[in-house]
């Protein structure tokens, strides 16, 4: 008896892909049972007692729509490995992309690089499974980096990761959208100032922000594991106001981010000229909108002016 083929055959009759499901197969055994491919391929069950019926359920779970990272409890991300579980969004490979533009980004800027600037402070956003801001401490060894999220969920997930990987990142419950009072809603509002929890923070030189952005009628353009599993705080905004999340932080950059600092966001491919459009209106400079690499409009860069 092949547990390989027994896997495969449960998620292929859960109308899981061909493809996809020997994919999964075949991670199921690495991580589970810590077999290299040409080994999984010929693993009988017999060899595998101990582990077939935990194998066997893990498959059945996927095969009814749970993402394989919350049955497994970790994902990787930037070559690191990180916990995920319900209540947290899972990272995606485009977010890879956006980390990857920021270490650019400190290596070609003396005045943001840490071995240089002892104090380069760093302030992730919604950091959920803290993914980008472990990630980036992984890598920016004498940067301080702060964590805000609203869930307590996604706070100690990030605490765990931070530690699994080695890194230190101080994480902080705080809801973005009232950090600001009153709450921006136009451009042409009257300026906003910091309420009385906010009025003691940094200054940070660099804000990067994954904000929720899926707007509420994409939901029928979605994965079922997707809609059924993963926050739905963490990932949709109203359709009547799709650049909630980049105006509120884009205004309290305005207070807390230092004259010269870098605001990074991954954005709704939909709206990449409206973010940009948006953040030049608040009077960053040098806004700059990129392309994953799928070809859609992704992650903005923005400057506040010295």
């Amino acid at each position: 008896m092949n547990i390989y083929r027994d896997i495969k055959n449960i998620l292929t009759d859960g109308n899981m892909p061909e493809g996809e499901a020997k994919a999964v197969a075949l991670l199921l055994l690495e991580r589970v049972a810590g077999l290299p491919t040409a080994k999984a391929l010929i693993a009988d069950g017999k060899s595998m007692l101990c582990r077939r019926q935990t194998l066997l359920e893990m498959a059945a779970r996927i095969s009814q729509g749970e993402p394989v990272q919350y049955v497994l409890g970790e994902t990787d991300f930037c070559g690191l490995t990180l916990k995920v579980q319900p209540g947290v969004l899972i990272p995606r490979p485009e977010t890879e992309e956006l980390v990857n533009w920021i270490v650019e980004e400190v290596n070609l800027d003396a005045n943001l690089n840490p071995n240089l600037n002892p104090n380069c402070q760093l302030l992730d956003i919604g950091t959920g499974s803290g993914c980008i801001a472990i990630a980036l401490a992984k890598v920016l060894k004498n940067v301080e980096v702060e964590a805000w999220d609203v869930s307590d969920v996604a706070l100690d997930v990030a605490k765990d990761n931070a530690t699994k990987n080695g890194v230190q990142i101080k994480v902080r419950k705080m809801d973005v959208l009232s950090t600001l009072n009153p709450k921006p809603s136009t451009l042409n509002s009257q300026p906003s100032t910091l309420n009385s929890q906010s009025s003691t923070l940094n200054h940070y030189d660099l804000i990067v922000s994954n904000p929720p952005y899926v707007c509420e009628e994409e939901k029928e353009e979605m994965e079922r594991n997707v809609l059924e599993h993963e926050p739905g705080l963490a990932l949709f905004v109203p359709n009547d106001d799709p650049l909630l999340f980049y105006r509120q932080i884009g205004t309290l950059g305005q207070h807390i981010l230092k004259s010269g600092g870098r605001l990074f966001f991954e954005i709704n491919r939909r709206f990449g000229k409206e973010v940009v459009t948006l953040l030049e209106g608040m009077g960053y400079q040098e806004v700059e909108l990129r392309q994953d690499i799928y070809g859609n409009d992704r992650m903005v860069k923005a400057i506040k002016p010295q």
